[in-house]
């Protein structure tokens, strides 16, 4: 169940990083029988239909009651409808199997229409006798076994990324920004779509974009400068420079700093009740979120499994402030972003008139069809998300970490190591592919979507920035594909 729920939570682009490689598997085309075949026409006709009647007829028939509950009819309804407007619909291709193999699981893969690609539909049975379904996941999937994809040069994938943007952006699917660089040199950057549709002002290749969850990344930076200067280590429980206004003293005892900066703390998330019900101009901050935390209990034992945590990497800014004596803002301005002369990139306060700053945008039921942001976004990002930056700015702080200009390369290796077995570092995402390993992190929220991929093996920096919804990840998926054909 935990996909969905992360989709519903608009944190879902993480899960973009799909675990190729990490198992074996194989995929059968031949359509299921009996009712799992039934089953799976369901979910295919459900998304296809693009009708929110029949996608609660589907929910209420083929879910259990504790999968419905997890959220209002509503957002159940708008997945589905997001999926759609995404993808374009999906047709089927075939039923997965790994090895080693979960009885409990069911891929379904997928191709969709509007980029070609292949998509999964991860599902499991409450029981086998009826068949409800008890959770599902989606995801990007790893390219089907048998499926040969023919080399492509350079110059024809720059050609067809051009191609896919326009047409995104003809068909009012992509808002934002893109850029594809080979190591320093840029080799395609467009700008497409509205910065603000009220007044119609376009967004261009300087807009400043939300980048949701991937301030995670310059967090992590932060926390191994202060390692590489001795001021911090790893191991130091964070009861050490975390005091009791936050977390009592024998929950913050247990957890260490690699805890928080590989998600296995145990700790969930600040956006919870309390951040939906009050107002966004009480979290300016990284202090102000402290009434959000501290009646916040573990999950689990730290270190005993991964589970995403935006509390977690809050906690990594009190920390940096706690060492350094300097405001989080500051510090990471002083020693990220000027370092990398990222120019555009800060945690801007959203009731202040920021110039060239894109607004983000959900579909909307109303008479223009979307609806703004505004009113559910942070009015200040923080060390966990919500800050912004550019497409140029990305690539120039890949530039600046591949280039050992922020930490050294052992530091490197410990951000992009997978600390967990769940393709996550210290702050980074990790993904490998036919384009090698890939590094970098993504970033979701109402009317926001950002990604960051940068391929060490092939020297490949992408970076995609959307004020739509779900805008980016697809197309930032569609490109790592490709970069996987390149002929080099």
């Amino acid at each position: 169940m935990k996909f969905y729920i992360l989709m519903l939570a608009f944190s879902f682009s993480i899960l973009c990083h799909a675990q190729a490689d990490k198992i074996n598997y194989k995929d059968d085309t031949a359509t299921p029988k009996g009712r799992l075949g039934t089953v799976t026409e369901t979910i295919i006709n459900a998304i296809n239909s693009n009708d929110p009647d029949k996608i609660k007829a589907f929910i209420e028939n083929s879910f259990t009651e504790e999968f419905q509950n997890i959220a209002p009819m509503k957002s159940h309804q708008d997945i589905f409808l997001n999926y759609y407007r995404q993808t374009g619909g999906v047709r089927f291709h075939s039923m997965r199997t790994y090895t080693p193999e979960n009885p409990q699981e069911n891929v379904l893969i997928l191709k969709d229409v509007n980029y070609d690609s292949w998509q999964k539909i991860t599902f499991s049975f409450a029981n086998e006798k009826d068949l409800i379904i008890k959770g599902m996941g989606i995801s990007p999937a790893e390219i089907p076994s048998g499926i040969l994809e023919s080399e492509i040069s350079r110059t024809a994938f720059v050609e067809e990324t051009k191609q896919t943007v326009d047409r995104l952006a003809q068909q009012d699917l992509f808002s934002g920004a893109v850029l594809i660089a080979k190591g320093n040199a840029i080799l395609y950057q467009e700008a497409r779509g509205e910065a603000s549709k009220r007044f119609h002002v376009m967004n261009n290749t300087d807009t400043k974009f939300n980048l949701g969850s991937m301030n995670k990344m310059f967090t992590a930076v932060a926390i191994l400068q202060l390692v590489e200067k001795k001021l911090i280590a790893l191991q130091d429980p964070i009861g050490k420079y975390v005091d009791e206004s936050w977390l009592p003293s024998e929950i913050t005892a247990k957890i260490n700093i690699h805890h928080l900066l590989t998600h296995t703390s145990g700790l969930g998330s600040y956006f919870n009740k309390d951040f939906w019900n009050a107002s966004r101009a009480s979290y300016r901050n990284v202090d102000d979120f402290k009434q959000l935390v501290k009646g916040e209990t573990p999950a689990f034992e730290p270190g005993e499994r991964y589970s995403y945590s935006n509390t977690g990497m809050l906690l990594l800014g009190v920390i940096i402030e706690k060492v350094t004596g300097t405001d989080y803002f500051e510090y990471v301005d002083v020693n990220i972003f000027r370092p990398a002369r990222m120019t555009h990139t800060d945690a801007y306060e959203m009731d202040e008139p920021v110039e060239n700053l894109a607004i983000g945008y959900s579909p909307a039921a109303n008479s223009s069809g979307w609806e703004n942001n505004l009113y559910k976004h942070v009015i200040k990002g923080g060390p966990a998300g919500g800050g912004f930056s550019t497409v140029g700015d990305l690539h120039r702080f890949a530039m600046a970490l591949v280039n050992e200009k922020l930490v050294s390369k052992p530091s490197l290796d410990l951000l992009w190591t997978d600390h967990s077995n769940s393709w996550y570092g210290y702050g980074f995402s990790l993904g490998k592919g036919g384009g090698g390993k890939v590094v970098g992190h993504s970033g979701g929220f109402p009317g926001i979507n950002s990604n960051l991929d940068i391929f060490l093996d092939k020297d490949y920096v992408v970076v995609v920035m959307s004020n739509y919804d779900g805008g980016a990840s697809p197309l930032a998926q569609k490109i790592k594909n490709q970069i996987a054909r390149l002929a080099e």
